[in-house]
């Protein structure tokens, strides 16, 4: 199995502007510029995160985008649990960690692995969205219920088509120290990571839960999930 890395951590808000107050708040830096995903009518900011052991690592604030045309729409639910009733609850009380990306140069073959080892991260879409620098193109595996599973600790695989988002992004004084899951079945969720080849997430027994540590204009910012 080829090596899966961290591709981006993924913070959900009720809306966009929500997220961006919250990052400002939070972390000290204005996100950067992201885009519309017309697929799962959602939209984005996004900064780097990057460091020598997280070397194409970026952020994601992403919410639920109430002006997104239902045409082209996904047939299932949105990714990443956004249309879960206990999801949108928990953000009520803010914006929070749920979950992280791995990105793969074998979406099919990560796929598999999983599945060998019972896990059904879902079929792989083809999705894009414009930018500024011109049309970004991936496979991500998405499942028809929208689920992140292991309460967001087990993560989505993408395999990026040509240009990577981390391709057009300046330093931003925020940098991916560690990052952390704990689940109750932390055995499962350390075959599911060596299945893909994915290193530098730590797993450890416990209540479901992701966390990172960053480094920030605020100092050192730890991110915990609410375990939903």
């Amino acid at each position: 199995m080829k090596v899966a890395l961290v591709d981006h951590l993924v913070v959900a808000a009720r809306s966009l502007d929500e997220g961006v107050a919250w990052c400002e708040a939070t972390l000290g830096i204005t996100p950067g510029p992201g885009g519309e995903h017309q697929l799962f009518g959602t939209h984005n900011r996004l900064f780097s995160i990057a460091t020598d052991q997280f070397p194409r690592a970026y952020f994601e604030i992403i919410a639920n985008n109430p002006t997104a045309s239902i045409h082209g729409r996904h047939p299932g639910k949105r990714w990443f649990d956004l249309d879960d009733e206990s999801v949108q609850a928990a953000l009520l009380k803010g914006p929070s960690l749920v979950h992280f990306v791995a990105s793969t140069p074998d979406l099919m073959s990560a796929r598999a692995a999983l599945q060998a080892i019972g896990i059904d991260r879902g079929p792989a879409l083809q999705a894009s969205r414009m930018t500024a620098l011109g049309l970004l193109e991936w496979q991500i595996t998405v499942r028809p219920d929208g689920q992140r599973l292991c309460n967001g600790t087990l993560p989505t695989i993408i395999q990026w088509r040509g240009a990577h988002p981390a391709d057009g992004m300046t330093e931003s004084g925020v940098r991916l120290r560690a990052l952390g899951a704990k689940y109750p079945q932390v055995d499962m969720l350390e075959r599911a990571y060596a299945a893909i080849g994915l290193g530098g997430v730590l797993p450890a027994p416990g209540s479901a839960q992701l966390w990172t540590e960053l480094d920030t204009p605020k100092g050192l910012v730890r991110l915990v999930s609410p375990g939903i």
